[in-house]
Parts: C-alpha cells; structure tokens; sequence
C-alpha cells in the first residue's frame, strides 16, 4: 500500500499531491494522510473520481483517507445537461459564475448588508439557465450551514440541477464543517478551475 502524507499542508495541496504522486506511480492502494476534516474529503473525492473505492479513518489526530483501486474502470464524468432547444432567434445560455466571498453585501450597515444578501441569493433564479456554478468562500460560507436565512432557496437550487461549491478550508476555519448542510465542500484547485471554464464570474 503506497503512503501519502499530505499532513500540513493548506488547501488544495492535499490533493495535488496525492495526485502527483500516484502520475508517478500509480498504486493498487493507498492511504493518504491530512491533518483536517476538510482536507480528508478533498482527497476523497479525488480518489474516487479516480476509480478507487475509499474509507475514512483517524489515526490520532490525523485524518486517513484509504483507497483501493475497483475494478470497474473510473466513471466517465456526467457532461453538462444539454440545454434545451432554443428558438431560432434566441442566443445560447452562457455559464455564469457566482463567486459570494462574504454573508452580506457591500459595506456600511451590516445588518442592512445582510439583509441585502439575502434578496441577491433569492434573486438569482432571475439569471435561468444561465448561472452554472454558486461558489462559496471565506465568509460567504456561513450562508450554506443550518442557520443560514437563504439555506432553503440553496438547497432550491441544488435540487434543481445547480451545483454549488464551497470551500471546505474556509468552513474549517470557521469551525462549520460540521453545519453545512447544502453544496459540495471543496478545495481552491476545484474553484479555480470552475472560474477558468466559466463564461463569465460574478463575484460579491
């Protein structure tokens, strides 16, 4: 079983790691260790998109993440749903990023702030098909846990098709991993590469 210590690390080198070393030498198994609940399900997920079936583990205070390849081949990655057919006037949709980096918006009152947050969240089924990712950071992430005023229009969303994104350092830092309770807790590599696909970010 090949061994991945990724421990001290900060987000996304988890997981870039873990995949630069198996590009070098790929194994039947392997058993990456991190040192947060965040970082585990980063390499988790990585793993799996890579065909390997995974189980949680701690050790002490570190997290394990363990692997063994399936023997299915890895699953082909689920395309886009195709948009349907728009008249023969009508433009195509584009893919919209909204990148939401606090849980209020703008500065000044920030109870007015957040009360402002609230009806862009609320708003933003007014882009349709357009807007293609919802990504939370830094503070915004607050707006995904149990207590959040717009977690029912998130989870709306989700159910509807939409995917969202949320840093799963910044719910570490905040100590709310455990209250997230809409979206894909995720790491900056998955970010940045949703942005760089994107035909347009918006960020708040």
């Amino acid at each position: 079983m090949k061994e991945i210590d990724a421990r001290g690390l900060a987000c996304p080198a988890p997981v870039l790691h873990t995949r630069a070393t198996l590009q070098q030498e790929r194994a039947e198994a392997v058993r990456v260790l991190v040192d947060n609940a965040a970082s585990q399900e980063n390499v988790r997920r990585y793993l799996e998109s890579e065909g390997f079936e995974t189980r949680l583990e701690r050790a002490g205070e570190d997290y394990v993440v363990v692997g063994r390849c399936g023997k299915a081949a890895p699953p082909a990655a689920q395309p886009e749903p195709a948009p349907a057919k728009p008249a023969p006037a009508a433009e195509p949709s584009r893919k919209i990023l909204v990148l939401c980096g606090a849980d209020r918006l703008g500065r000044g009152d920030d109870e007015l702030g957040r009360r402002l947050m609230a009806n862009f969240v609320k708003t933003l089924k007014e882009m349709g098909p357009d807007l293609w990712r919802l990504v939370f950071v830094n503070n915004g992430v607050k707006l995904t846990i149990d207590a959040s005023e717009v977690l029912e229009d998130l989870k709306g969303y989700e159910a509807a098709g939409l995917k969202i994104l949320v840093c799963g350092t910044c719910l570490n830092h905040f100590g709310l991993l455990e209250r997230k309770r809409v979206g894909e807790t995720t790491n900056m590599l998955d970010i940045v590469t949703a942005m760089q696909l994107a035909d347009k970010v918006i960020s708040v």
